[in-house]
């Protein structure tokens, strides 16, 4: 006949009971850690997709400054201290001035075309210049309004100089290219809140300068 000890069965019941509340207790801090991980992934994706999608739209109002027949001079012809402020906005009309950054030689200008935010922030001009230009959006009736506590974005022209070779070959009289006529290119970058920028190379062709 078996003899049982209650008072031994009582405390291993215990020790059990705790074990299975010390594995419960660790696969829900796991789990929680797990769901504040996947928060954090989804909300920085959210914040990425919304920093490219501002970038991108930059990047269109810097390619529709370049359309058109007006103002060509203003397209070919680097005038920051006129076209890089604040007070150059859409016209509805479509007579619009790119902000035009000044030539740069070809090390700056590869740096800038690898690193557009940190290299252009090296740019010295006058306090009233703007080297990025802020984004209004492509209604000229209604200008586009961030407001200041969310995300802004910024866009940019550079003219990709030709060598004489490449004018010759691209405009039909050698020269014209002095003249605003013949076939041009530029460097468009849009860029959101100094963490996002994007590029694009827009060709253009002009009828000489107005």
């Amino acid at each position: 006949m078996n003899n049982f000890n209650h008072s031994q069965q009582r405390g291993a019941v215990l020790v059990i009971a705790l074990v299975m509340l010390l594995v419960l207790t660790l696969l829900a801090t796991a789990s929680m850690r797990g769901t504040a991980l996947d928060a954090r992934i989804t909300g920085n994706h959210a914040n990425n997709v919304n920093l490219q999608n501002l970038a991108d739209a930059a990047l269109r109002e810097g390619e529709f400054r370049l359309y058109g027949p007006g103002y060509i001079r203003d397209k070919l012809e680097p005038n920051m201290e006129a076209n890089c402020v604040a007070e150059n906005t859409l016209n509805k009309e479509g007579f619009n001035k790119p902000c035009l950054l000044n030539e740069m030689d070809k090390a700056d200008l590869d740096k800038y075309f690898a690193q557009p935010i940190t290299q252009l922030a090296k740019m010295t001009v006058s306090s009233d210049v703007l080297k990025w230009m802020p984004y209004r959006g492509l209604d000229a009736e209604k200008e586009f309004d961030f407001g200041n506590d969310q995300p802004q974005s910024f866009w940019n022209v550079y003219r990709i100089m030709d060598g004489a070779e490449e004018d010759a070959a691209l405009n039909a009289e050698y020269g014209d290219a002095m003249k605003g006529k013949g076939t041009f290119f530029f460097l468009v970058t849009g860029q959101a809140n100094d963490e996002v920028a994007v590029q694009s190379t827009v060709t253009t062709i002009y009828l000489g300068l107005d």
